[in-house]
């Protein structure tokens, strides 16, 4: 399964320059035999969390429309970061999947808000549990940023029959240690590839990370950028995931029964 993964440096509160930029970067990196496209979180806003209330989109109809073209023009899959989305009185931290005909097949909103950030000031929770999607026949799940520091949700989702899980992310640099520490450790406890797309460049005093990455289900980093503006393009060998699990066989070594309910 053919991936294309953007790292991009964000405009931030300039939906219209977002969107310019994707479509421009998807372009000039298409190929024919590509599968699914990755992008990072809050790519149409950024973090203006301030300014949310009055420049993110009712429903999101402009970005999911946005992506909706996209993924009929290009032909692929969409793992479409997340976007702010106003719903009622509530601003949602939203992703957005995509198939190649331009349906919306899952949505996800962050439930973990930072309060580091003071997100909980200015988002809403996500309210739904963690759920598996498909694409290309394959189950796949996605999380956004700080859930990946809550690796219940992510056994909830492996539990589930996940071979890939999809990070998208607006991690800081000055937690990047934490950031590849916790994607390969998340790749290896559940057997199954990571794919992780960050933003990098400083913004609004904050620089990130950067450090995109696709780890595969031995915890081995298939393909890994640093801090620069770029993508990772990656060919995923999906019969890794049961061989793997048999090998090492985590899952029916599991005694649940014994373990003390979270």
């Amino acid at each position: 399964m053919n991936y294309l993964v953007f790292q991009m440096e964000l405009e931030v509160g300039k939906p219209e320059e977002n969107r310019r930029i994707i479509e421009s970067w998807l372009e000039a990196n298409y190929s024919n035999d590509l599968d699914i496209v990755v992008l990072p979180e809050m790519w149409s806003t950024g973090y203006a969390l301030e300014e949310l209330r009055d420049i993110c989109e009712v429903d999101g109809s402009q970005s999911i429309t946005f992506l909706q073209s996209l993924a009929k023009k290009f032909n692929v899959n969409l793992v479409g970061g997340s976007m702010a989305i106003l719903e009622g009185n509530d601003i949602f931290n939203r992703a957005v999947i995509v198939n190649r005909t331009g349906e919306i097949v899952h949505k996800y909103d962050k439930m973990h808000l930072v309060p580091m950030l003071d997100e909980p000031k200015y988002l809403s929770a996500g309210l739904n549990q963690v759920e598996v999607f498909e694409l290309e026949g394959v189950k796949m799940g996605v999380i956004i940023c700080y859930d990946l520091r809550f690796p219940e949700i992510i056994r909830d989702l492996a539990l589930q029959g996940i071979q890939v899980l999809h990070i998208v992310a607006e991690w800081p640099l000055a937690r990047e240690s934490h950031w590849n520490t916790l994607l390969r450790a998340r790749a290896i406890e559940n057997q199954m590839y990571v794919v992780a797309s960050n933003v990098t460049g400083t913004k609004l005093g904050v620089e990130f990370a950067g450090c995109s990455q696709i780890i595969d289900p031995w915890g081995d980093i298939v393909q890994k950028l640093d801090q620069e503006v770029g993508e990772l393009k990656a060919n995923l060998d999906l019969d890794k995931v049961p061989k793997i699990r048999k090998e090492v066989p985590i899952f029916e070594s599991r005694v649940p029964e014994k373990y003390r309910k979270l």
